[in-house]
Parts: structure tokens; C-alpha cells; sequence
């Protein structure tokens, strides 16, 4: 049995400002995204340059940084919200969900592909690569905040949470679960995928697939929110309600990509 750190959530303290952890994950997470798309713009065949992905960064972290935010209050703390609005600022205590990012990320890539003339799809898959970044650090800011923990188990790593709502026994520690599934393993599968070229949209389809499949594994030993509970059968949670649209569109995506064969980069390009 383990038992959680318990971190201090504040990491830099320099009189009356506050530098959280799970701000920093975010950062941190920007920061990766943007150094791997710059490393991928560097490559000969790649059709974007190393501006554009600083400039794509700075839209995706909008899009991220409200939607999530967004996401977080409508999707699962409404009731909260409506009781104390001003919540809806204080990011550093946690609360940011990932559909909520998603479709604010969607909105802002609109803007963005419009300004450099590319198609919308073609701009996707060229986020959806460097997501999973910004994934894992998330998640590993979740779990240092030692929020979003698993239900009970009697396996080896299972890990006791200081927290009143956790309880004196041993859990899942599902933020590394994500962190592994939907960050590290996303990320490999995206990148060995679109070292050769793929049809427009086949990245987009594949990541919806892919962490619509991952986030809805997880959810199975993920406890669900105390003030939502189970949304249906007593299994059905709310990560996996807002995933199933994911999964369904992101099947649509790979059918059309691999129907059309629209290709963004000529089919002879090294691999990089």
C-alpha cells in the first residue's frame, strides 16, 4: 500500500504572489507541446514553420485555458456556479475539463486556421499530435493536487489519500493512470502514426477514438464526481457520457479521411 505525498500545493511562494503546482503543470505542458511541434516544423517535408506552431501554441492555450474552464463549472460544478460565480476565476484550485478544453480549442482553431489559410482539418492534426503533451502534465497536476482519485482496490499500488472524502483506504491512483494512457501512450501512438503521411482528418479521428477509448477504461475505476454520482446503471459516469460523442465522431473522421485520401504532405515524404 502507498500513501500520497501530500504536496503543498503552492510551489513558489515569493510574498503575496503564489506560484500553484497545477498552474505549473499547464505551463510545463505548453512548454512541451510547443518544443515538440517546433521540432517537427524543422523537418524538411513538414508543411508549417516554426512561427506558425508558436503562434497555433498561443490559440490552442486560449482555447484550452477558457473552454476547460468553461467546461469544468457547466459540466460538473453548475450548481456550485450559480451559488458563487466568482469560482469561475480560480483556476489554481483545480477544476478544468478536458471536453470543455476540447471544444474551445475547436473554436479557436477556426480563427486561427482562417488567419494562415490552411484548412480547418489540417490544423487539427497538427494539434492533436502535441496534445497528449499538454495531457499528461494535467493529469500529473491533478494527482499532485491529490484530486480526481480512483476507487478502492487491494492492489499493490493502490494508494491512501489525504483527503476526509477519500477515506483511510487504499485507491486507484487513476491521474497516473490518464497521465500514462491518454498522455505518454497517446502521444507515441500520434507520433510513430503521422511520421508518414496521413490522410486529412485521419490524426483528428484517431485521437477522438483513441482518448475517448482510454478515458472511458479509466472511468471504470475513477470515482465519479460525489455531487453527480453515476449517471445511469450504476457505471455510467459523466466522462464517459461526454466521451461516447468523441468516440462516434472521431470513427466518422477515419472513415471519411480514409474514403477522401486528402493528403496534406506528398505521400513520398521521409519519415521524420
Amino acid at each position: 500500500m502507498l500513501v500520497h505525498p501530500n504536496f503543498d500545493p503552492v510551489a513558489i511562494s515569493l510574498g503575496p504572489i503564489k506560484v500553484h503546482w497545477y498552474g505549473l503543470s499547464y505551463l510545463i505542458g505548453f512548454t512541451l507541446a510547443w518544443a515538440l511541434g517546433r521540432y517537427r516544423a524543422s523537418k524538411p517535408d513538414w508543411p508549417w514553420t516554426k512561427d506558425q506552431i508558436s503562434d497555433l501554441l498561443f490559440y490552442v492555450v486560449l482555447g484550452i485555458i477558457i473552454g476547460g474552464r468553461l467546461g469544468s463549472v457547466l459540466f460538473y460544478n453548475f450548481d456550485a456556479f450559480l451559488e458563487n460565480p466568482s469560482m469561475i476565476y480560480k483556476v489554481w484550485q483545480g477544476g478544468m475539463s478536458f471536453h470543455g478544453g476540447l471544444i474551445g480549442v475547436m473554436v479557436c482553431l477556426i480563427f486561427y486556421a482562417r488567419k494562415v489559410q490552411k484548412s480547418f482539418w489540417e490544423v487539427g492534426d497538427m494539434v492533436v499530435v502535441l496534445a497528449p503533451a499538454g495531457i499528461f502534465c494535467g493529469r500529473i497536476g491533478n494527482f499532485i493536487n491529490g484530486e480526481l482519485w480512483g476507487g478502492p482496490t487491494d492492489l499493490p499500488w493502490g494508494m491512501v489519500f489525504h483527503h476526509p472524502a477519500a477515506g483511510d483506504f487504499p485507491r486507484h491512483p487513476s491521474q497516473l493512470y490518464e497521465a500514462g494512457l491518454e498522455g505518454l501512450l497517446l502521444l507515441t501512438i500520434l507520433w510513430v502514426f503521422t511520421l508518414r503521411p496521413r490522410p486529412r482528418m485521419a490524426a483528428s479521428g484517431l485521437f477522438l477514438v483513441l482518448y475517448a477509448v482510454f478515458r472511458s477504461l479509466i472511468e471504470f475505476v475513477r470515482e465519479p464526481d460525489a455531487h453527480i454520482g453515476y449517471l445511469a446503471w450504476g457505471w455510467v459516469t459523466m466522462g464517459q457520457a461526454l466521451s461516447l460523442p468523441m468516440l462516434i465522431a472521431g470513427a466518422v473522421l477515419l472513415a471519411i479521411a480514409y474514403t477522401r485520401r486528402i493528403y496534406d504532405r506528398p505521400l513520398d515524404a521521409a519519415r521524420s
